[in-house]
């Protein structure tokens, strides 16, 4: 808590020192409620609402320079009513994002919390290693992580990232292990043209937390990954990344995992967007060694407009290990304000995709959800 409490302090104290007379300010409202139902046992409704408050100020400081910062709420409540009756709920107000940035055209600094993510595949993502996007989530919402990113563009859009992540709790993507209290994370990012499209290389470091138990060796965790995205007619992606955690008492203390796909919009009717994905990982005893306890996913995810107001989005998984399938389908009305999607899935009762949303499990066996969204 001390770190956040230090990382919410700076940002709000160089927010709130006065902005220049020029600067400019940006107020902005997410509202949004939905109800689920699917075929519990006893039927067991889901209802849930979150608010989405943000407030941006930005001032030039010259010769190309300017600052500026945003400040969000995050704030939910769900409940659940087993049989219609006794309903139990959850909810609270927390930080959703607090950050102060310092920018010129090739240069940013960015402090605080934020949401920080990059690679190249689209759905199971080897590299979703600080936040936790659901693609069927029509919100997107995401919790950020504490820390400063720093930014550097070169002329021919090569890019570099450098970042220093401090007082996360709890884990974060794929994480299955929380970072140690009291450690800072380190990583970076290089990213390049490449052929005809872009490629990057990504490091990271931290020390895990090893439970309850007091003087335990915290074990290393060092991650290496490699990405690529190019398009030569059709979308085509790679996305590959390796875990070593530095734990004597792991039998495979590496993780390898890759993800691979293509899309590509078929000029029919108003236009059918169809994107594939694959996705493997592995625990293994050495970076190329053989591996064990694979998992194997597969996706195919299409969209399609219906007219100016209306539109349709599908999602397919299948879980090749447990062969299970997981199916979606979304449609969408959209206004100058407002977002009204009913959504119906078909998944098994525990499933193991990422979800986003507070509360149960909103897509766990079949059903439909309603949900409506208010922008402002």
């Amino acid at each position: 808590m001390k770190a956040r409490s230090l990382f919410v302090a700076m940002a709000l104290a160089a927010s709130l020192a006065g902005p220049l007379p020029a600067a400019g300010s940006e107020w902005k409202l997410q509202s949004s409620t939905w109800l689920s139902l699917n075929d519990d046992k006893p039927s067991t409704p889901r209802f849930g609402m979150r608010f989405l408050p943000a407030l941006s100020l930005e001032s030039p400081l010259g010769r190309g320079w300017q600052i500026d910062c945003e400040a969000s709420l995050n704030a939910f409540a769900s409940a659940s009513a087993p049989g219609w009756q006794d309903p139990e709920a959850d909810g609270g107000v927390k930080p959703y994002r607090l950050w102060l940035r310092l920018s010129s055209a090739q240069f940013e600094a960015r402090l605080g919390l934020q949401k920080i993510n990059f690679g190249s595949a689209a759905i199971f993502r080897p590299l979703m290693w600080f936040d936790r996007i659901d693609p069927r989530d029509p919100l997107q919402v995401t919790t950020g992580v504490y820390g400063l990113l720093l930014r550097y563009y070169f002329r021919n859009n090569a890019n570099i990232w450098l970042w220093g992540l401090y007082g996360n709790r709890g884990t974060k993507g794929w994480e299955t292990q929380p970072t140690a209290d009291d450690t800072p994370e380190f990583g970076g990012r290089f990213q390049a043209p490449l052929f005809a499209g872009e490629a990057g290389l990504t490091v990271h470091c931290r020390r895990l937390d090893p439970g309850s138990a007091e003087g335990v060796h915290r074990p290393a965790e060092k991650r290496l990954a490699l990405d690529g995205k190019w398009d030569v007619g059709v979308g085509l992606w790679v996305e590959a990344a390796f875990v070593d955690r530095d734990d004597p008492a792991a039998a495979r203390p590496w993780q390898r995992s890759l993800a691979f796909g293509i899309d590509y919009t078929f000029a029919l009717g108003n236009g059918l967007y169809l994107l594939a994905e694959q996705y493997f990982s592995q625990g293994a005893t050495s970076p190329l060694g053989s591996g064990a306890g694979e998992i194997s996913f597969s996706a195919l995810q299409a969209r399609y407009p219906l007219g100016l107001l209306d539109s349709l989005a599908a999602v397919v998984y299948f879980d090749w290990r447990r062969e299970q399938l997981y199916s979606f389908l979304n449609w969408q009305r959209t206004f100058d304000r407002w977002q009204f999607h009913v959504m119906l899935f078909w998944n098994p009762p525990q499933a193991q995709i990422l979800q986003t949303q507070s509360g149960n499990n909103p897509f766990s066996g079949r059903g439909l959800q309603l949900m409506a969204v208010w922008n402002i």
